[in-house]
């Protein structure tokens, strides 16, 4: 089957893979444009550009796909390819109806929740931050709303207590790829049902910010462990320590509780074991203080004291 694929993150490229693995003729790849990244500010290219150069696949890296000459030269590049597929895969941008009508059957996209529920850019994090214990992914024709076209396929897991949003996007990114595969096997038997969304039970991911990562200690036990969890790795969860910022990137929730003491008061300076709201302690796993590197809590141990009764803020 001929595919264009469109995708820029790490995310993608187990989809992109498993395409190529499966036999799939990929015509074309369209990612985001490289972008600088670390201290010299080098241009860096997509994730999914490295592995379709390396299996001499076309890279396309439009500005925009919606106005403007590279737009239309690049959907001109798609009509003459006159694919079967178009697959998208946390692309990163809109597709017009133009692009949405060029494949002979219609673009499917890999969704990282189980729609309707998580639509948009922040699905993975979202049903951390909220606590969910399932999660899953779907496969869906696109449709001009916002991850709102008819449903093809979904596959689901389960979310562990202690697992981060980082480590569930990795397990959510191989169950994609499956997934993928075995859409377009059905879509090659014309064996697949569509199941339209009931826009009823939806709910939106939105993408994360800084402003979420300050931890507001007067919450529950279980909102600030969700919270540590669904910003790792990016933006983290942060607190205030004898004045300093500390990014904390791993907990776990202590079987220890305390009535008497402040919200944010470390208890146990040698687990860095500190109350919540509700009287229950977070275990602090693994973090980062500014200027340092990220290690797990035993370590900065070894060369950092904490005193009992510090307020983290």
């Amino acid at each position: 089957m001929n595919i264009v694929f469109m995708g820029t993150p790490e995310f993608a490229v187990p989809c992109l893979k498993a395409l190529i693995d499966s036999g799939e003729n990929v015509q074309a790849v369209l990612t985001q444009p490289d972008k600088p990244k670390g201290r010299g500010y080098k241009l860096t290219p997509p994730p999914v550009k490295e592995l379709a150069l390396t299996h001499n696949i076309p890279v396309y890296q439009p500005e925009s796909l919606k106005k403007g000459e590279d737009a239309q030269k690049t959907i001109e590049i798609l009509k003459s390819l006159s694919p079967d597929i178009i697959v998208v895969v946390a692309y990163g941008k809109i597709l017009p109806k133009e692009v949405l009508d060029i494949p002979k059957h219609f673009c499917i996209n890999v969704h990282a929740s189980l729609l309707p529920k998580y639509r948009g850019a922040g699905p993975i994090q979202w049903s951390v931050l909220n606590g969910e214990t399932e999660t899953g992914v779907t496969t869906m024709v696109m449709a001009e709303g916002l991850d709102t076209g008819d449903m093809l396929m979904k596959a689901s897991l389960k979310i562990g207590e202690n697992e981060t949003a980082s480590e569930l996007h990795d397990r959510l990114s191989e169950l994609g790829a499956k997934l993928l595969v075995d859409t377009i096997k059905s879509v090659k038997l014309d064996d697949f049902t569509r199941t339209v969304q009931n826009d009823e039970e939806s709910n939106y991911a939105p993408m994360l910010s800084k402003d979420l990562c300050p931890i507001d200690f007067s919450k529950s036990a279980r909102e600030i462990h969700n919270q540590i969890r669904g910003l790792s790795d990016w933006p983290c969860a942060t607190a205030i320590l004898d004045g300093k910022r500390i990014k904390i990137f791993r907990s776990s929730i202590s079987d220890i509780e305390y009535k008497d003491k402040q919200p944010g008061e470390i208890v146990d300076e040698k687990k860095f074991t500190f109350v919540c709201g509700d009287g229950k302690c977070i275990n602090i796993e693994e973090l980062q203080t500014d200027g340092g590197k990220r290690m797990k809590t035993e370590d900065y141990l070894r060369g950092n004291s904490l005193e009992k009764g510090t307020i983290l803020l």
